[in-house]
């Protein structure tokens, strides 16, 4: 299994470092990295070049996404880890933490016979100080936008050869053949379109091999929870019901 993990990045030169670390310290390091600098205007390329300098147990590349995008980044990073001979890729954010056994769950999964998976997102406790209630807030809200997910009728269609699953963007990993296979992530940004969700559903028309693993754990900043408050988070997540002036990612 040749494994690479891919970050999409626009200007997380406060935050890419931690995540960076994190994936040092994995207790697997088997893989290669590429981090996508999706035209970032801070320090983020230096600060990737400075890890892969000096603290990199693993291959790291940088490659650039002029174009506006989530989508379009992790698209990019996707495919130059398969053009690169990757045979599987995962992909977290820049401002996530995969727990430290992420990559030996991911290739768990593999194992397995799974072509996609996911698991569960849960918050940083590292960046803000944060009270009970919050600790339970994101995986309630994460939690909501799947429920909903299984009854939105673009959710829905005769021809998925499996139920919908939500599979965070920043916690997912699919096989290199069946990316090719469904398509790949669209070439979004992400006010225009959720591109995890886009790609699960692009896989439903193609295999029924995919799936969730308690074991494949990343936590996801809060950042976006304390600027936009629970209201107006679950209406980001729900089809973008609510979308800030200045989205503050690609």
């Amino acid at each position: 299994m040749n494994l690479w993990v891919v970050i999409p990045a626009y200007d997380e030169e406060r935050s890419i470092g931690a995540t960076l670390r994190r994936l040092a310290e994995q207790t697997d390091t088997g893989f290669s990295l590429v981090v996508v600098d999706n035209g970032s205007t801070d320090g983020t390329a230096r600060v990737v070049k400075e890890f892969a300098a000096e603290e990199a147990p693993f291959d790291v590349r940088i490659v650039h996404e002029p174009q506006k995008g989530t989508g379009a980044a992790s698209d990019t990073g996707f495919r130059h880890a398969i053009s690169a001979g990757a045979t599987h890729i995962a992909r977290t954010d820049a401002d996530c933490l995969p727990r430290h056994d992420w990559v030996a769950a991911v290739k768990r999964g593999f194992g397995e016979g799974l072509e996609l998976l996911s698991g569960p997102l849960l918050p940083r406790t590292d960046e803000f100080p944060l009270k009970f209630w919050e600790r339970r807030l994101l995986p309630a809200v994460i939690g909501l936008a799947a429920l909903f997910g299984r009854f939105r009728p673009g959710n829905q269609d005769p021809a998925y050869l499996g139920p919908y699953v939500m599979m965070p963007g920043c916690n997912l990993a699919i096989t290199a053949d069946l990316y090719r296979r469904a398509g790949g992530f669209p070439r979004t940004s992400i006010e225009e379109l959720h591109e995890d969700r886009a790609l699960v559903n692009r896989v439903r028309y193609v295999t029924d091999a995919y799936g969730t693993r308690k074991d494949v754990v990343v936590y996801g900043s809060v950042r976006r929870l304390r600027a936009f408050g629970l209201v107006k988070t679950l209406g980001w997540y729900a089809d973008h019901r609510y979308v800030p002036d200045v989205v503050d990612i690609r």
